[in-house]
């Protein structure tokens, strides 16, 4: 009989190559601005006004596109 691990099933694998390089990549920045956008879009005007921001300047940060700063 075998008993259980108390560590989950994926604890010892390593990283495969490519996702290290994934973390790294100019692909890895373009989707975290991507989601950084989403984010920046569902915040409310009272905590725009607290960070500075109005409606229109994020409009124009979330209409670029991914690849661009």
């Amino acid at each position: 009989m075998t008993t259980a691990s108390t560590s989950g099933p994926f604890e010892s694998r390593q990283s495969f190559p490519f996702v290290t390089w994934f973390r790294s990549s100019t692909l890895a920045r373009w989707y975290d601005r991507y989601l950084q956008r989403i984010d920046l879009a569902e915040i409310d005007d009272h905590l725009l006004r607290d960070l500075g921001l109005t409606p229109e300047d994020v409009g124009r940060e979330c209409a670029k596109s991914f690849w661009r700063p």
